[in-house]
């Protein structure tokens, strides 16, 4: 089950059923199911709030996933701050939905076991978000 969720800032725009059914397919299509994701969309300061308590950061992001895997089921907490993904909308010249769903979907495949952080791998993350992007029904 996937749910979503709001602390601080209004619920986004976003089609959840079918939002859902596009996570699903995503992960059927790195061979994983969908088990409990829960979805927190928050402002900046909050997620500054769950860097610092959880991670030891200091900074701001976009995307924070809190992993819970078991074997191929995908289980996770995903915090999303809109403020950030707003200011990334305009600064990648990208409309703020795209940007959200770009976002909603990082998350999901940082359960699917994708990572951004070492050499090479940011490419390989965008990579995989263009292509789960493009699975998208619009």
């Amino acid at each position: 089950m996937i749910t979503y969720n709001v602390d601080g800032v209004k619920m986004p725009k976003i089609k959840k059923r079918e939002t859902t059914a596009w996570i699903k397919k995503v992960a059927a299509a790195h061979g994983r199911k969908v088990g409990e994701i829960g979805y927190m969309f928050v402002d900046d300061e909050k997620i500054l709030e769950v860097n610092k308590q959880y991670l030891g950061h200091d900074y701001y992001t976009d995307i924070i996933t809190f992993d819970y895997d078991e074997d191929d089921i995908l289980n996770g907490d995903i915090v999303i701050s809109l403020d950030t993904v707003r200011s990334n909308a305009e600064k990648f010249g990208k409309t703020y939905d795209d940007e959200l769903h770009r976002v909603i979907i990082h998350g999901i495949l940082h359960l699917c076991g994708i990572n951004d952080k070492g050499p090479g791998e940011r490419e390989i993350m965008e990579a995989n978000e263009n292509a789960a992007l493009a699975m998208m029904e619009k």
